[in-house]
């Protein structure tokens, strides 16, 4: 199955199973290039927040109009904040933000329950390493591609280059089917 890749300078299209890494200045403003990915040619989509809440993302998702109905979010981190967690409709949460098996497992169940074309944003890399550390940071993203792979799903995976040796962006890099670039001048680039 492919899937509509509406990202500058990247393919028209991906084929299932594809993970494409989003790598960024940590001040780089990601949400377009997320939203869209999200947005276009999916029936059911995941939203993986490591460095933002539930609430944060749903006020994303609306400022984007991405189809709330299609949606489901992954909170890791309104316990570390002390937030109360209601889990309701699409969104669940995991026990701490370093609860990288139970992140994995969710994407598992999410893409076990839905049918048809399947989308994950993972946002991102950078903060599940703060809150874990780099080796099972990478065992959980090379977990999350194989799912990827399983399921016929696409995903995208945000990565602060400045925040990581280069030899951890390299190896990212290398895990990944595609990788999207955006320069801090907003300009994107992509090789795949």
């Amino acid at each position: 199955m492919d899937y509509a890749l509406t990202v500058e300078d990247t393919p028209e299209t991906i084929p299932g199973g594809t993970g494409v890494l989003l790598v960024h200045p940590s001040t780089g403003e990601t949400d377009r290039i997320d939203t869209d990915f999200l947005n276009t040619d999916t029936d059911h989509l995941l939203v993986i927040s490591t460095r933002t809440t539930a609430r944060e993302v749903e006020q994303k998702l609306e400022h984007y109009d991405v189809d709330r109905e299609k949606a489901t979010i992954l909170d890791t981190l309104s316990i570390e904040r002390g937030y109360s967690r209601r889990s309701g409709e699409g969104v669940r949460y995991v026990a701490a933000p370093d609860d990288l098996d139970g992140i994995v497992e969710t994407v598992r169940e999410f893409l076990d329950s839905h049918d048809g074309k399947r989308r994950i944003s993972v946002d991102s890399i950078t903060e599940m390493a703060y809150y874990a550390d780099e080796a099972r940071t990478r065992e959980a993203v090379e977990a999350l591609l194989d799912l990827l792979t399983e399921y016929d799903a696409v995903g995208v995976f945000h990565l602060a280059r400045e925040v990581h040796d280069d030899e951890v962006v390299e190896g990212y890099r290398d895990l990944f089917d595609g990788v999207v670039s955006l320069d801090p001048d907003g300009s994107v680039s992509g090789e795949f």
